[in-house]
C-alpha cells in the first residue's frame, strides 16, 4: 500500500482570523500553491484510491484540490483521525482494513503528520520528521499496516514538487 502523507497548504495566519481555528480557510497564495504541488504529485503518477482529510477547512481545501487536480475517481472522507491532537497511532489505525493495493493520501497538520511518519518508518511517534506547509512523503506499508513497517519512497518539499509540477505542466494554468 502506498501511503501519501501531505501537510495542508498555508492558511489564514491564526492572529489574522477572528474565528475557530478549525475554520482558517487557505489562503489565495496557499490554494495556487497546493495547485501546483498536485502537479508535481500528478507528474509523480500519483493515482490515490482514497483521500482522508482533516475535517479543518484548510486540509479539506486541500484536499479537495488535490482530488480536482489529480483528476481522480478516489473517494474523499473527512477522518477526526487527522485532527491534530489526535495520536499518531490513531491514523495508523486508519490502513489496517484498506487493499494492499490500496493508495491512500492523508491530509492532515503538524506535528501529528511527522509524528506518523515516524511511527510508520521507526515504530516511535517522535518530532523528529517535521513537514513543510503543502509538503509531502510517500511512505509503502505493507498488508496490514504496523509501525515500524514502512518504507520511505520520497520526502519532498513543496518547493520540490512544484518545480517536479512546473517542468510537466507548462502552458497547463498549474504553474503559474
Amino acid at each position: 500500500m502506498d501511503c501519501i502523507l501531505v501537510r495542508h497548504g498555508t492558511a489564514v495566519a491564526r492572529e489574522e482570523w477572528g474565528g475557530k481555528d478549525v475554520d482558517r480557510p487557505l489562503t489565495d497564495k496557499g490554494k495556487r500553491r497546493v495547485r501546483q504541488v498536485a502537479a508535481g504529485l500528478r507528474r509523480l503518477d500519483v493515482r490515490p484510491t482514497i483521500i482522508y482529510a482533516s475535517p479543518a477547512t484548510r486540509t479539506l481545501e486541500t484536499a479537495q484540490l488535490l482530488h480536482d487536480v489529480l483528476a481522480t475517481h478516489s473517494l474523499l472522507q473527512l477522518r477526526d483521525e487527522l485532527l491534530p491532537e489526535v495520536s499518531p497511532a490513531q491514523v495508523v489505525r486508519l490502513f489496517q482494513d484498506l487493499p494492499p493495493e490500496s493508495c491512500v493520501i492523508c491530509v492532515g497538520h503538524e506535528p501529528q503528520l511527522g509524528m506518523t511518519a515516524s511511527l510508520l518508518l521507526s515504530g516511535r511517534a517522535c518530532g523528529a520528521f517535521p513537514f513543510k506547509k503543502a509538503g509531502a512523503c510517500l511512505i509503502e506499508l505493507p498488508a496490514p499496516a504496523k509501525p515500524g513497517r514502512g518504507e520511505l519512497r520520497w520526502w519532498l518539499t513543496p518547493d520540490q514538487l512544484r518545480a517536479i509540477g512546473k517542468r510537466a505542466g507548462e502552458g497547463d494554468g498549474l504553474s503559474g
